[in-house]
């Protein structure tokens, strides 16, 4: 104990002989005011609190303290917290799988992780966390919301959970159980008529390469004429991985913008010559699951008229935290700046705003009750073969409102930019 006060009497008497030399200006006082009240504080919880507690325990309060007041962004690192960040940049951890923020301190869905306990279990984006195993959730910060979650694999963890349903607040119960999260960043699929579809579910370390390859894999099924590319509930990632993305669609002009509080320290990304998709059409789908490293990706290809964004307004995080490493294995992770789209526009706290709005959920498809030629009776059939859809498809886009009006907009280009001689807008 003594020699942590001796510590904290050489910083202020240090920190005093400073401000005289400063002419004692009033906000160097008051910030040693401020520090001789943390050391007051500091001996009054040693020498009174009711139960002892140890300089470690109190320092690593004060500087939680002093970062969960910042943003909710901010935070000191465990060993543990360092070492799960950096399984989630490369892609397997242990636990739930969702992807979380803390709000007021509750906890508060981004997106669940594809192919995930969570996700499984119907956890959808905006739920908000109110009970872990029957234990109130109150005034948490996020690392405090990773350990709760997590826990050893198998064990099974039950969650109460407010839902906004209709307008109204409704809870429910989920029990899942535990696992090791292995996220494949990347899916593809070849649509009919050419359309291909890539899922972005987070931006890894490999994100960058893996979507070059899922774009061959596509090319090598059909030509591709046009292209989805889902971004929704994706919580973001790695800097570098958004930039490499936005890299393969465009080959030339800026990407993205860093802009921290030193104006020597800003950045600025520009588009390479390593392009792998530049003329064809791109539609990006987003919501209010897509954060960070999703928004760079959405805010730059629709500043340069690359992509058509269609869905909801996303996340609205557009602030970049940096890790420093510390003693003893801990880590601080800090906001040190902002991002930028290449227009100018802040993300933080804003979002992007889609091109054209559309709804989630499923699509409104009224059902068609007028009489046709196959009903009536003894009609004459008809043995040719017909270009349709199968019905797996036609089951899926009907599930999905946003991917129906994406591929909609695709092949409706498809069929007005045709020019190999007249055609009628209606033929197939």
């Amino acid at each position: 104990m003594k020699t942590i006060q001796s510590i904290l009497g050489f910083l202020l008497s240090t920190s005093l002989s400073f401000s005289s030399q400063a002419n004692e200006q009033s906000r160097d006082v008051e910030s040693l005011e401020a520090l001789r009240a943390f050391i007051e504080v500091y001996e009054h919880i040693k020498g009174e609190y009711v139960e002892k507690v140890d300089d470690q325990t109190l320092l690593n309060h004060a500087i939680k303290g002093m970062l969960t007041k910042l943003d909710p962004h901010s935070g000191y690192l465990k060993p543990r917290d360092v070492s799960s960040l950096r399984d989630s940049t490369t892609g397997s951890f242990g636990g739930i799988g969702i992807e979380m923020d803390v709000v007021d301190g509750l906890i508060k869905v981004i997106a669940p992780i594809d192919d995930s306990p969570a996700s499984r279990a119907g956890i959808l984006a905006k739920d908000i966390i109110t009970h872990v195993d029957n234990e109130t959730i109150r005034d948490v910060n996020l690392q405090k919301a990773i350990e709760i979650l997590r826990g050893p694999l198998g064990s099974e963890v039950v969650l109460n959970i407010l839902r906004k349903i209709d307008g109204k607040a409704e809870e429910l119960t989920i029990s899942l159980e535990r696992a090791v999260i292995r996220i494949t960043s990347v899916k593809q699929e070849i649509l009919p008529h050419g359309i291909g579809y890539i899922r972005i579910s987070q931006f890894q370390n490999r994100t960058g390469p893996d979507l070059v390859k899922a774009i061959s894999k596509l090319r090598s099924q059909e030509e591709l004429k046009g292209l989805i590319l889902d971004l929704r509930n994706n919580p973001g990632g790695v800097l570098s991985a958004a930039i490499e993305v936005v890299d393969a669609f465009i080959n030339e002009g800026l990407i993205v913008t860093i802009k921290s509080r030193d104006e020597f320290l800003d950045s600025k990304y520009e588009a390479t010559n390593a392009t792998v998709l530049s003329q064809e059409p791109i539609v990006i789908l987003i919501n209010g699951g897509s954060a960070s490293a999703s928004e760079i990706v959405a805010g730059a290809l629709q500043d340069h008229e690359r992509a058509v964004l269609i869905g909801t307004p996303s996340f609205g995080k557009g602030s970049v935290q940096t890790i420093l490493a510390l003693e003893n294995n801990y880590a601080l992770k800090l906001t040190t700046a902002l991002y930028y789209t290449p227009s100018g526009r802040s993300i933080q706290a804003k979002g992007i705003q889609p091109t054209i709005q559309v709804s989630g959920g499923e699509a409104l498809i009224e059902s068609d009750t007028q009489m046709r030629e196959t009903d009536l009776p003894k009609h004459l059939e008809n043995t040719e073969n017909m270009d349709i859809i199968n019905d797996s498809v036609v089951k899926r886009l009907a599930q999905d409102n946003q991917l129906l009006h994406a591929y909609n907009l695709l092949r409706g280009s498809q069929l007005l930019s045709r020019s190999d001689g007249p055609r009628s807008l209606i033929s197939p």
